[in-house]
């Protein structure tokens, strides 16, 4: 067990002493959970192979699934990608910084640790300020995948690190809530067309503004081959998973709301256990007849990303076994919250 400390950094002006006690935390190889826009970060010094293979122990993450770099500025970016295509210029001026990973070829000495053994490197200037502070001071770029368990719901707060990595790291920044809410998008640039591997807060549709073109790979709303390789963080088939299993229902809100009563009703008669939940909209709450608990506002896609994760941790503490979680249509931002919950589900959808 490490001996975990906790730094307040609200402002990294006004808290420049916790600034620059997370970069020496980072700099002597120790491991600090930091804020983003997106999702906490379980930040290592990109460059350290013994960090980052404690950033895989500490999350009980595998190893062959790379780990996203966060820069500062883009003076930074040589030290990580030896590549930078006109298109990436494009993406980084309109969305730097900001929610929006970028999939390049890496330079030779960035260690496999970081990349999961891939030739590339996935790269992202975030928004906010006290994880770029923190990179600025430590003078190297850091490997950052989310602060959580692998495989359980993406931290959001401060307090979602210390539920789950406390003892686990040396160091966890207090600070504000992150407002996306759901992971950065993550789009290849290593072909023709731009390719968006995991969707985020950055949509397909505005990538397709800036490049003209974009596609979007078959992993993120299909079922991928078990021995597929894996390509971006957040492609595997099971992740930001509750304890309690959940199903994704596809339907308008009464087609919804009759199957939820329905399998509820069924299960009674059945003498089921109890522990039904329904993972609804506003909407939704008082035309169900199982306990519920709502993640925002149907079509309001942006609210729905910052709760998804926060809701899908209380699941866990409400006693919840099943779960009829009413889906997003996928677009806009409401692909990646889509995308989320059916890799929550493990791909069990219903559509009606």
């Amino acid at each position: 067990m490490k001996k975990t400390e906790l730094i307040s950094i609200m402002d990294p002006q006004e808290d420049r002493e916790g600034v620059e006690q997370a970069a020496a935390i980072l700099k002597r190889g120790g491991l600090v959970a930091v804020p983003t826009e997106t999702v906490y970060g379980l930040a290592a010094d990109a460059f350290n192979p013994q960090s980052v293979k404690e950033v895989y122990f500490a999350k009980g993450r595998p190893q062959d699934n790379p780990m996203i770099v966060h820069i500062s500025d883009l003076a930074m970016l040589p030290r990580v990608a030896k590549d930078f295509p006109e298109a990436a210029k494009k993406l980084a001026e309109a969305f730097w910084p900001g929610p929006l990973t970028m999939i390049l070829p890496k330079v030779e000495n960035l260690p496999d640790e970081t990349t999961g053994g891939l030739a590339t490197v996935a790269v992202r200037m975030p928004q906010n300020e006290v994880i770029r502070a923190i990179i600025e001071a430590a003078d190297t770029p850091l490997a950052a995948p989310s602060a959580n368990r692998s495989g359980s719901p993406s931290p959001t707060t401060y307090q979602h690190c210390v539920d789950d990595l406390w003892g686990l790291v040396d160091a966890i920044v207090e600070s504000e809530d992150c407002t996306v809410g759901v992971e950065s998008t993550v789009v290849s640039l290593l072909g023709e067309t731009p390719l968006v591997l995991r969707p985020g807060a950055v949509t397909p549709e505005e990538i397709a503004g800036v490049c003209g073109e974009v596609k979007v790979d078959d992993a993120v709303l299909h079922l991928p081959p078990e021995d597929a390789p894996v390509l971006s963080p957040g492609m595997k088939y099971k992740h930001y998973s509750p304890a309690a299993k959940l199903r994704l229902v596809r339907g308008s809100q009464w087609d919804y709301v009759n199957y939820v009563n329905e399998v509820a009703k069924k299960a009674e008669e059945e003498g089921a256990p109890n522990g039904i939940f329904a993972m609804c909209f506003d909407e939704d709450i008082h035309h169900l007849e199982v306990p519920t608990i709502s993640y925002g506002v149907a079509y309001d896609y942006e609210s729905q990303a910052r709760e998804l994760f926060d809701v899908l941790r209380q699941l866990d503490k409400l006693g919840a076994h099943f779960v009829l979680v009413h889906a997003p249509e996928p677009e806009g931002v409401g692909l990646a919250v889509y995308n989320r919950l059916l890799r929550a589900a493990a791909f069990d959808l219903v559509e009606l």
